[in-house]
């Protein structure tokens, strides 16, 4: 085949698929339009909602009882939402996410009960007072002897409009069936009481008495009544009664979430502006800086951006906000397989290859360190998805896909592209750059003053910390994730002036409503001003109570109040979590780089590089405590630093590999690392870049919650290209043997290059 046609049809097999998932992206396939982006699932952050989540009394649920107790909770929802998600979480957590409501009371009030349902004899019952004859929805009295089945022996129960066989009329039932358990205890009640009144009782309440007209020993039945005629939403109230049944475990509210649906969509707009400007100006740097190869990868992002969509759809992940700072962030990282790529291809044409030969040895020689860099980030990702919860599994979800996507999209798509080009004759070496002779930097020579610059900081740190116990009496500002308590908060109109008489009164109309002191704060973010107020724990009637009062305070919709309440159980396993994970997550990056590069060494000074970097970021919550929280992104943060820095670390490392293995076994360790990291200089500099620009366009453009994430990412991602530069190989080359017995060399060398 013509080479020229043959780039032709690799242009436009490219453009065909950009096309093809835009046009799904917008228009989906089918009718049910799969694939739209409009099809994609928000979390309740995005779209509002209520998140709640229960732990089991019983310490130690059987998988049968937390499988019953899932579904019958599943059951419940779908009277209030078709969308709504229960699942479990670890061994005795159950979490239930109801997205576009708002009537949270009435569901926290229908989630939260237990659910005790039982089939009483009518003539058994009393009310409350102990008279007879109670009626339907007033609370009655029983003895527990006198139950004679319970909500566990129904299979199903529904709610249809039937005709009837003998008058024809159409009439609205509840079709009740019963398992096999409740088949024979219901034929053996029917047999011994037909023609009494077999009532049914949810929750120390009459729901309906029912005639028992006839034995019924088939295990299933239907209840009549007038009034379903005339109102079939009460045949379905009845069923959904006996359809949820009784709960095989008692439950606890230890965490419970209530999004404005305005807030949401504010967030979700700002974030997407974000990752359209930030990578607009990604693709514009480049260009700038790598030329046609610049083009090839801004087209790369493109499709990369289509895929990311539809896998978002096709594997059904519920995107968070945390998860859409995941994809912005994965962006930036996409580029960084093409900075490697391409400075190997600049580096072939320097030594006189063709463009067609060098991009072929370019991306050989580029393939280890990108698969490497991308699994240790991959290693980070799980870590963050086993030992997150919530918002958080989010981000580690779209991170892990964003990571994948863009390590096929640089080995595939950007090569097919490159080949295209030379193939249509694009060889002019100004349309590539030729790598120029580099003088070799003396690294290892500036070791002093890389560890003083390093130990001021930890020492900026340790002095931090005391500051802050001694005036707040706490080293951090933790965010309720990681204390506990309830925070309420609600949005005001934007012409309200926020003094402190203001926050006066509301901290009087919390305590009138909830009986408790808190603190209030306040915030102006993206045209969105709210007025915060934290306080210890709050019931459910309490926090409603609140909801309620600064809705009326301020004269605006419960719609645009939030609250949420951690127990402190929850929030002291965030606090652990938070250590574990990044103890876990060095750990096995520690294992990985060992077997990978065959050298203790090499591991240990790449843990050591994360660790610098940890402390750097560390720092920046101590220092920053009066505007950045410590919360449940703190986990996600601390992670992702984690994977950014040994992903640069490795790719230094990789070069100091190579190197090492073409020189002769006389040459200087130390003269082998500064050449190595002097080749990779210019690339960990210009990924570096293309992430701090889709941060920094999250830090500037991103809602609060956004900022208080990508503001830490910045100072690690400046953090990460320094300790992988100045950290990580001056300590690899301690570690590997050389140490204090090479100290000598190292100075010897620095006074030659003066």
């Amino acid at each position: 085949m013509n080479s020229k046609l043959k780039g032709v049809l690799q242009v436009l097999l490219v453009v065909v698929l950009i096309g093809a998932f835009a046009f799904v992206a917008f228009h989906g396939i089918g009718s049910a339009n799969k694939g739209n982006v409009k099809n994609i699932r928000l979390g309740l952050d995005l779209r509002g909602g209520v998140s709640v989540t229960y732990q089991a009394n019983k310490e130690n649920p059987t998988e049968t009882e937390m499988d019953d107790t899932i579904y019958k909770l599943q059951k419940r929802v779908e009277d209030v939402s078709t969308e709504a998600a229960v699942y479990q979480e670890g061994e005795n957590r159950i979490t239930i996410d109801i997205p576009g409501v708002s009537n949270s009371k009435e569901i926290l009030d229908k989630l939260g009960r237990a659910g005790s349902l039982q089939f009483i004899l009518y003539t058994n019952l009393t009310d409350k007072d102990g008279n007879p004859n109670p009626d339907e929805g007033e609370e009655v009295k029983f003895d527990e002897a006198d139950i004679e089945m319970d909500g566990t022996t129904i299979k199903s129960a529904d709610a249809v409009s039937r005709t009837d066989n003998s008058t024809g009329a159409r009439e609205n039932v509840v079709q009740l069936e019963f398992n096999g358990k409740g088949t024979k205890k219901f034929g053996s009640v029917t047999s011994d009481h037909v023609g009494e009144q077999l009532a049914i009782v949810y929750d120390n309440k009459l729901v309906s008495a029912p005639n028992l007209r006839e034995a019924i020993t088939e295990g299933h039945c239907e209840i009549s009544s007038p009034t379903f005629n005339e109102n079939m939403e009460e045949a379905r109230e009845l069923a959904s009664t006996l359809r949820i049944g009784a709960l095989p475990l008692e439950l606890t509210n230890i965490h419970d979430n209530v999004v404005g649906a305005t807030l949401g969509s504010e967030a979700l707009k700002s974030s997407l502006i974000a990752g359209i400007v930030g990578l607009i100006l990604v693709m514009i740097f480049m260009i700038v800086m790598y030329r046609l190869p610049g083009v090839a990868a801004s087209i790369a992002l493109i499709f990369y951006t289509g895929a990311m969509l539809l896998a978002l759809n096709g594997l059904n992940v519920t995107l968070t906000l945390p998860g859409i700072a995941g994809i912005i962030l994965s962006i930036g990282m996409a580029v960084d397989a093409n900075c490697i790529i391409f400075t190997r291809i600049r580096e072939e044409l320097a030594t006189g290859k063709t463009i067609s030969s060098a991009i072929q040895i370019g991306f050989s020689k580029a393939l280890s360190a990108i698969i490497d860099g991308n699994i240790t980030t991959l290693i980070a990702a799980f870590v963050l998805y086993i030992k997150g919860s919530g918002t958080v599994k989010g981000f580690a979800q779209t991170l892990a896909i964003g990571i994948v996507l863009s390590m096929i999209t640089a080995i595939f798509v950007t090569r097919l592209l490159m080949n295209a080009f030379a193939s249509l004759g694009l060889t002019d070496l100004k349309l590539y750059g030729v790598q120029k002779e580099r003088k070799t930097l003396n690294i290892l020579g500036a070791w002093k003053k890389c560890a003083c610059i390093s130990g001021a900081v930890l020492l900026i740190c340790i002095i931090g910390l005391i500051v802050n116990y001694s005036t707040r009496g706490s080293v951090l500002n933790y965010s309720l994730d990681f204390v506990g308590g309830t925070s309420t908060s609600v949005s005001i109109d934007e012409s309200t002036e926020i003094t402190d008489q203001l926050k006066e009164d509301v901290l009087s109309t919390v305590k009138d409503a909830s009986g408790l002191q808190g603190e209030v704060s306040s915030s102006d973010d993206k045209g969105v001003k709210k007025i915060t107020v934290r306080t210890t724990h709050l019931s459910e009637d309490q926090a409603e109570a609140v909801r309620t009062a600064l809705a009326d305070e301020f004269g605006v919709d419960k719609g645009q109040v939030e609250s949420e309440t951690i127990s402190e159980t929850v929030s002291g396993e965030m606090k652990t979590d938070a250590i574990l994970a990044t103890l876990i997550a060095a750990l096995c990056m520690l294992i990985y780089i060992w077997i990978r590069f065959r050298n203790l060494a090499t591991g240990c000074s790449a843990v050591l590089a994360l660790i610098h970097d940890v402390i750097a970021v560390f720092t920046l919550y101590v220092v920053g405590s009066s505007f950045i929280q410590v919360g449940s992104t703190f986990i996600a943060c601390m992670l992702t630093i984690v994977g950014y820095s040994i992903n640069d670390t490795i790719v230094v490392f990789d070069r100091i590999r190579e190197n090492r293995a073409k020189a002769s076994s006389r040459a200087d360790m130390a003269e082998i690392i500064n050449r190595s990291i002097t080749e990779t200089l210019s690339r960990s500099i210009n990924t570096s870049v293309t992430t701090l620009i889709m941060v920094l366009a999250l830090a500037i453009l991103g809602v609060s919650s956004v900022r208080q994430f990508a503001i830490p990412l910045i100072v690690g991602i400046v953090s990460g290209c320094y300790s992988s530069i100045f950290v990580a190989a001056p300590l690899w080359y301690l570690f590997s043997g050389r140490g204090e017995a090479k100290a000598k060399k190292v100075e010897t060398y620095s006074k030659k290059k003066k």
